[in-house]
């Protein structure tokens, strides 16, 4: 099972970037390989304030609508979520909250691996991160 994070689909949709062709790339590797691809409510509303915040409301629908076809499901923030996220930002110096949200999320589910471009997420024992080929 692997995680997405929300910058490969806005990666994906959005304008040329040093990391489409990797994103691309990945996605297509675990998609051929048959893996389980995972989220949680989280990435989307990260979708949803990126584009709103940079004005590109036109952008939301794509990035929504891939993110949906490539997951096997999205799994949601409950308080005992944003509880274990608040320990492991306390735990790890330098965490965002929003990172810590998606490992606690992925502790729950017993997710160790993570497609991101976010090098946070080195900082947690067990978390593996797929970023390159």
């Amino acid at each position: 099972m692997v995680f997405l994070d929300a910058n490969v689909p806005m990666y994906l949709v959005g304008a040329d970037h040093p990391h489409k062709s990797t994103a691309a790339a990945l996605v297509q590797r675990l998609v051929i390989g048959r893996q389980r691809l995972v989220t949680d409510a989280e990435v989307f509303q990260e979708i949803l304030h990126r584009y709103v915040s940079i004005r590109r409301l036109e952008a939301i629908q794509p990035a929504f609508d891939l993110l949906s076809s490539l997951v096997d499901e999205v799994y949601p923030i409950d308080l005992e979520v944003v509880s274990a996220a608040k320990s492991l930002v306390l735990s790890y110096q330098g965490l965002s909250a929003r990172d810590g949200i998606h490992i606690a999320v992925m502790a729950r589910h017993e997710v160790s691996r993570i497609v991101s471009f976010d090098d946070g997420f080195d900082r947690v024992p067990g978390i593996e991160r797929l970023c390159t080929l």
